[in-house]
């Protein structure tokens, strides 16, 4: 396992983190609860001590999963969730003010069966409450004891000047970024090296597509979101380009000995000197694969061939 200082605290996290959205068992397909515990308890075998949630993966359900998969081990992880995507009467919408995050932190504890988060995020901001206000809240439940550190999601460089003031307080900041999706990276790049924070990548297996599983005529049943439009790598000419990186993958893949996930992660943590690759996690054997990753580099032949592959 790789390890690396999350900047800002006192914090060593591996350099993969087991993403929560699959155990809030909604719309990836066929998810099963026990399998998802077993995927927990390997991770914490093969030193992955990075585990991240929100409170709306599955309105929930993916904190209470994590807290049983973590069970007396808790205390020897690094857990962050987040908050700021509210759902009440039947509406989604996003939600930063102070009373809210309080209400929304405690809730969360309670799911994870803890007494603190070790860091907590604002999933998306919400276009109203000033950051001097979220940060004023955010620092009195650091006061509290209830969290230890917070962090940022889904902001770009328009976001830095509002940021800026705070700079030091902020963590890590999670973007979208892997082979099949490469419009954020040089945001988080900047955002890394202005506010000197700790990039995490979400999305770094392009939602699966990166696993080398799906070809130009996988389908997806009603229960999997991969479905819609909206998730680009499988439609359209967005999967015949991605297609043809994964041919490229593939090949460097069989090259190596390596897994093809665990190729499209190693390309993330080469390309982005001290980040963290995010992944969701069904099964056990998907997290050996995605481990695969760890303790070797890409030769600069191969990085250039996937890096020109993959460019916008």
């Amino acid at each position: 396992m790789e390890y690396i200082n999350l900047k800002n605290t006192d914090l060593q996290v591996s350099r993969f983190c087991m993403g929560g959205c699959p155990m809030g068992g909604y719309n990836w397909g066929r998810v099963e609860q026990d399998e998802l515990v077993g995927a927990i308890r390997k991770a914490l075998d093969t030193g992955v001590n990075f585990f991240d949630t929100a409170d709306t993966y599955g309105l929930g359900q993916s904190e209470k999963t994590l807290a049983k998969g973590l069970g007396a081990n808790r205390h020897e992880v690094v857990i962050e969730t987040k908050f700021g995507v509210r759902v009440e009467g039947g509406r989604t919408f996003y939600d930063n003010s102070p009373a809210y995050i309080e209400a929304a932190l405690d809730n969360s504890l309670r799911r994870l069966d803890t007494d603190y988060i070790d860091i907590y995020l604002i999933h998306y901001r919400d276009g109203a409450t000033p950051m001097e206000d979220v940060v004023e809240k955010l620092v009195q439940l650091r006061d509290k004891g209830k969290i230890r550190y917070f962090g940022l999601s889904n902001v770009t460089v328009q976001d830095i000047e509002e940021i800026k003031p705070f700079k030091g307080l902020f963590v890590n900041c999670q973007s979208e970024f892997s082979l099949a999706c490469r419009k954020n990276e040089e945001d988080l790049k900047k955002l890394q090296t202005e506010l000197d924070l700790t990039p995490m990548t979400w999305g770094s297996l392009g939602q699966g597509i990166l696993t080398g599983k799906y070809d130009l005529n996988s389908k997806f049943g009603y229960d999997d979101r991969r479905r819609l439009d909206i998730y680009v790598n499988f439609h359209g000419d967005k999967l015949k380009k991605n297609m043809e990186i994964v041919d490229v993958l593939r090949e460097i893949a069989v090259n190596r000995g390596k897994t093809l996930s665990a190729c499209a992660i190693r390309f993330i943590l080469d390309c982005i000197p001290e980040s963290v690759a995010l992944a969701g996690i069904k099964r056990a054997d998907q997290l050996i694969s995605n481990l695969d990753a760890m303790g070797w580099s890409f030769t600069p032949e191969e990085f250039k061939a996937l890096d020109e592959i993959s460019r916008l």
